[in-house]
């Protein structure tokens, strides 16, 4: 599909295709397709003719179910006095404040200078879901990030990844200070380390016309920040605020002021939720998929906030402990937290669905594959609770096209398909395709002909003396080798001649599929942002959105200004 892009000075086609992904048999991609069996995990799909409508007439049946929206608005936009602002944030907030507002939300951790690609476009599909929600609904529909700010996985948060001058994939960190693990929302930076990686950045990152703006305002968002967190909170509402994104930290105090009520059940309820969680496994096994994550016997599914870190919670005889013995709570004790500290609670990976949906009128959600995979076992769950589960929106996924790695493609005759699937394979013979001495199969005749005359030789010095055959065998070894040797030492020098072109070869694998994976899993948003200027990142705003998701290529744009 070939569709036309707004751009500053001009216009220029944008390419759009569908890439069919090869593991269609994946519980992610077979809800994607609208498999009747899988679907009936979720129970409703984007792609159901009143799906969107009959969430929203839910929505409003049960808003007296839920926490305060007044007061999650007053708290959202407290948090997002720390951000840079706009006019179109602010009009989402007065949004979020109307009776009868619905939001379609999708979060992720924290990430270094924004993190991998794959949370612009999650970003990006919860901007265009709202907005198409909005249309479609004729009410008010608001896109929020939920920052997963509670989660203690600081290594999972503190880098990014780049390509440096000289083409390889680099990383950059920022190191977690001593002591417990605590969420990365509390785990304090100070000014020198943020200092520290915004020159290793700088060192990694190759010189373009855009890279001292590009530094300049990630300097803007790191200065006085207290964590990675806000950090990440700030780069995103500079990206995104136009487009009038929401951003909330899970570890937010102001939040889990208004959480109490919901940690309250899950904690009355604990033995029902286990059970519950037990029941989705059973749904996802019996339709022949491995479980994303097993729930494990005794769980709370909650952690504790504590001056050793953040501490999983496990029932033993009536009683909330950690594996390591620092706490041990009573039911009546944890109730007290409730009321009176529920910012010492945190939910995991499978109650904090559970929570957004107590805080949230959630229309939507938007989930990477491996989300998708474990919100499968989550049905039951969300029933426990007097709660039906949103509409799952897969998240929006792309390969994006440089223009320089088009143009490469093309001269080698190759198809995206086969540069991220077949590289290795299609290397190696456009490589032999260059040896006009044909030297391959004259290394292979020289072989099977040296074996040939040798092997009766061997037979002959076996017979003369016992001793003689293990020394034969290691010669014949020995000089096989060495014609191995050469033959390498040949290949290497064909390669030589042709460094330019195998480089180029390299340049292709390292854009659209560097370390063998894809590459909105590996590149940073500033890899990006750095090569092509900011005209890049506001150009994905208009990319149409698909509510089925799906992965596509895309292509076809030059220089941005």
């Amino acid at each position: 599909m070939l569709i036309a892009q707004r751009q500053i000075g001009g216009h220029f086609p944008l390419n759009i295709t569908p890439y069919t992904d090869s593991n269609r048999s994946s519980l992610a991609e077979r809800y994607r397709l609208e498999d009747s069996q899988v679907r009936e995990l979720f129970g409703s799909h984007p792609a159901e003719g009143r799906a969107w409508e009959n969430r929203a007439t839910y929505l409003d049946e049960t808003a007296g179910g839920r926490a305060d929206l007044p007061r999650v608005a007053e708290a959202v936009r407290a948090y997002h006095r720390k951000l840079p602002s706009s006019a179109e944030t602010e009009i989402s907030l007065e949004k979020l404040e109307r009776e009868g507002a619905l939001v379609v939300v999708g979060g992720q951790q924290a990430g270094l200078f924004g993190g991998a690609l794959l949370i612009y476009y999650k970003a990006l599909s919860v901007i265009q879901a709202a907005r198409e929600a909005e249309r479609r609904l004729s009410r008010p529909v608001v896109p929020v990030f939920w920052i997963a700010g509670e989660d203690h996985d600081f290594e999972e948060a503190n880098h990014v990844n780049v390509q440096s001058p000289g083409g390889e994939v680099r990383r950059v960190r920022i190191e977690r200070p001593d002591g417990p693990r605590l969420a990365v929302s509390r785990t304090p930076l100070s000014a020198e380390q943020w200092s520290s990686a915004l020159q290793e950045l700088a060192a990694q990152l190759p010189d373009t016309e855009f890279k001292p703006q590009v530094l300049d305002r990630l300097q803007s968002h790191v200065a006085d920040a207290p964590s990675l967190s806000l950090a990440f909170a700030r780069l995103l509402a500079d990206w995104f605020g136009k487009q009038g994104l929401l951003l909330l930290d899970a570890d937010d105090p102001n939040l889990r002021a208004l959480e109490g009520p919901m940690f309250r059940e899950l904690i009355l309820r604990s033995d029902e939720l286990e059970a519950s969680l037990k029941d989705g496994e059973g749904q996802v096994l019996s339709q022949g998929f491995r479980l994303q994550a097993e729930t494990a016997p005794g769980s709370a599914n909650l952690f504790l906030h504590h001056e050793q870190g953040r501490l999983l919670l496990h029932k033993d005889d009536g009683r909330f402990v950690d594996r390591r013995g620092v706490v041990s709570h009573s039911r009546e004790e944890m109730l007290e937290l409730t009321a009176h500290r529920p910012d010492l609670l945190s939910t995991n990976a499978l109650t904090r669905p559970l929570m957004q949906d107590y805080l949230l009128p959630v229309l939507a959600t938007v989930l990477g594959p491996a989300e998708i995979a474990y919100w499968a076992i989550l049905g039951p769950a969300f029933r426990e609770f007097g709660m039906e589960m949103p509409i799952v929106l897969p998240r929006q996924s792309y390969t994006y096209i440089e223009p320089a790695v088009a143009s490469l493609l093309d001269k080698y005759s190759l198809t995206v398909r086969q540069a991220i699937e077949d590289w290795e394979t299609l290397r190696a013979e456009w490589l032999g395709k260059q040896d006009e001495w044909n030297l391959e199969e004259q290394f292979r005749q020289v072989k099977e002909q040296f074996q040939a005359l040798y092997e009766p030789v061997m037979k002959t010095v076996s017979g003369l003396q016992p001793g003689l055959a293990q020394l034969a065998s290691g010669n014949r070894d020995r000089i096989l080798e060495q014609i191995a040797y050469l033959e390498s030492r040949s290949a290497d020098a064909i390669a030589k001649r042709h460094e330019s072109s195998l480089r180029q070869w390299d340049r292709i694998r390292q854009s659209l599929s560097p370390l063998a994976k894809p590459q909105e899993r590996v590149y940073g948003t500033v890899h990006f942002w750095n090569r092509y200027g900011p005209g890049w990142l506001s150009l994905w705003h208009d990319v149409p959105f698909e509510a089925v998701g799906g992965h596509r290529l895309v292509g076809g744009w030059q220089k941005f200004n």
